[in-house]
């Protein structure tokens, strides 16, 4: 199983050392990937800019959008933002896509919450897929939109789908899943991958990528580090919700318990797992590199 770290993007008082400090440091450890989402309206980079940072700053870790909501951007442009990034990284980026949960970010996006829909994010990719493969986009003007991608067809594609309609959909275009798991609960995440593959073997479709992803701390403040992060990260839930996912979401523990629930998240099949800082300092991922390396 391979083991990837998230960029603390969703941490306040972010500046350029801070972030660049974290990509070179994960690109220099043992983590197989890098990865980071988007929103809108919060204090975040934005995706597709910090898409040209991870690029430049890095050379060797795999970059992984966990993830993009397809329906906040133009297919054509978010696929030549895709090439781009896949042309700068030399080919080391997968791109997460979902259709989001807050309808806040389609509002300050202009974008048309109607098509909160998967069968639209499907639609979506299609287009993109279109782009890559160099096809007219414009009727009028019978030329490619590039750079094309490093990667032949496009960068590999994971469906943030969670339901079984969800699922369903997303064995019709992705390449496998990336999950998110509040637990983190090892028997929960085994029974979403057993339908993600039950999902892909209905259309006939070989073994899907199984990812998933889960909030940490570690240390004796490992809870009340997690709480902090969950209640200034779900502003779009009312509070008694927010309380609620702040008080049990999220590994929170000592590095050797966290030796032991990847261990069994491993047991389960799964190909990687994301790990979501819930603080910017740096000392936390040190330690953990020490017991994956």
């Amino acid at each position: 199983m391979k083991i990837g770290m998230t960029l603390p993007v969703m941490e306040p008082d972010l500046d350029r050392k801070v972030l660049r400090d974290w990509t070179v440091t994960i690109d220099q450890g043992p983590w197989a990937s890098l990865a980071f989402g988007e929103r809108i309206i919060f204090d975040n980079p934005d995706a597709a800019v910090m898409l040209g940072a991870a690029a430049a700053w890095t050379e060797r870790v795999e970059i992984v959008t966990t993830i993009f909501v397809a329906q906040l951007h133009n297919p054509t442009m978010l696929a030549k933002q895709i090439a781009t990034t896949d042309m700068l990284c030399d080919g080391r980026l997968t791109v997460g896509l979902g259709i989001g949960g807050r309808e806040e970010d389609y509002l300050a996006a202009g974008a048309d919450y109607a098509t909160h829909k998967n069968a639209d994010l499907q639609g979506r990719v299609e287009a993109m897929r279109r782009v890559w493969a160099g096809e007219t986009v414009v009727e009028m003007a019978d030329r490619r939109v590039g750079p094309p991608p490093v990667q032949k067809g496009g960068p590999r594609m994971l469906a943030a789908a969670m339901g079984p309609k969800a699922i369903a959909l997303a064995s019709q275009w992705a390449d496998g899943v990336c999950g998110m798991d509040f637990g983190p609960d090892p028997e929960a995440i085994g029974t979403y991958f057993d339908m993600v593959r039950k999902a892909w073997a209905d259309v006939g479709k070989t073994t899907p990528h199984l990812g998933t992803s889960f909030w940490f701390a570690i240390g004796d403040e490992a809870r009340a580090q997690v709480e902090t992060h969950l209640k200034r990260y779900f502003t779009w839930v009312d509070e008694a919700s927010r309380d609620a996912i702040a008080a049990s979401a999220g590994f929170a523990g000592s590095l050797q318990d966290l030796r032991d629930v990847l261990k069994r998240i491993e047991d389960k099949g799964t190909d990687e797992v994301q790990l979501i800082p819930t603080s910017s300092n740096l000392d936390q991922v040190k330690r953990i590199a020490d017991i994956i390396g």
